[in-house]
C-alpha cells in the first residue's frame, strides 16, 4: 500500500508496493508537493483514512469484529502487479542513480554521438537524397 512521508523541503515521498514474479517490490519516489501526482496521492490517502473508521462503526457506535471474509480480504489484499518492462525501467533508473551516471548519459545523448542526433542526421540526409533524385527525374521528363 502507498505510504507518505512529508518533508520540510516541499517534497512528498510516495512508496508503492508491487508484486513482480511472486516477490514484493517497493518503489519509492520523491515528488514536489505541488505536483499533480502528489495531490492525487494525498487525496487517495485521505479517502482511505476516512473510509476505514466509518466502515467499523455500527448503529450503536460500538465497534464489532467484522466478518471472516473482511479479515481475509485485509490480510490477503492483492498488490498491484508490475510488468517486466516496468521492472526493467525501475532497475535501470536505480542503476543510473547508484553509479552516478545520470548527468554523463544526458551529456552524451545531447552531443554528436547521441542516438537521437544520429537518427535526425540520417533522416535529413535521406530527405536531401530523395529531393535530388526527384529533381533529376523531373528534369528528364520535360524535354
Amino acid at each position: 500500500k502507498p505510504q507518505e512521508k512529508p518533508k520540510d523541503s516541499g517534497k512528498v515521498t510516495i512508496t508503492k508496493t508491487f508484486d513482480f514474479a511472486g516477490e514484493e517490490i517497493k518503489v519509492t519516489k520523491e515528488v514536489d508537493s505541488n505536483s499533480k501526482e502528489a495531490k492525487s496521492f494525498l487525496k487517495q490517502q485521505e479517502k482511505l483514512q476516512s473510509a476505514a473508521p466509518a466502515s467499523l462503526a455500527t448503529v450503536s457506535g460500538v465497534k464489532r469484529p467484522s466478518g471472516m471474509s473482511s479479515l481475509l480480504g485485509k490480510i490477503g489484499a492483492k498488490k498491484q502487479k508490475m510488468s517486466t518492462l516496468e521492472k526493467s525501467k525501475l532497475d535501470w533508473e536505480n542503476f543510473k542513480e547508484e553509479e552516478g551516471i545520470v548527468e554523463e548519459l544526458a551529456i552524451h545523448n545531447r552531443g554528436k554521438d547521441g542516438y537521437i542526433e544520429r537518427k535526425a542526421f540520417l533522416e535529413r540526409v535521406d530527405h536531401r537524397q530523395f529531393e535530388i533524385e526527384r529533381d533529376i527525374r523531373l528534369s528528364r521528363m520535360k524535354p
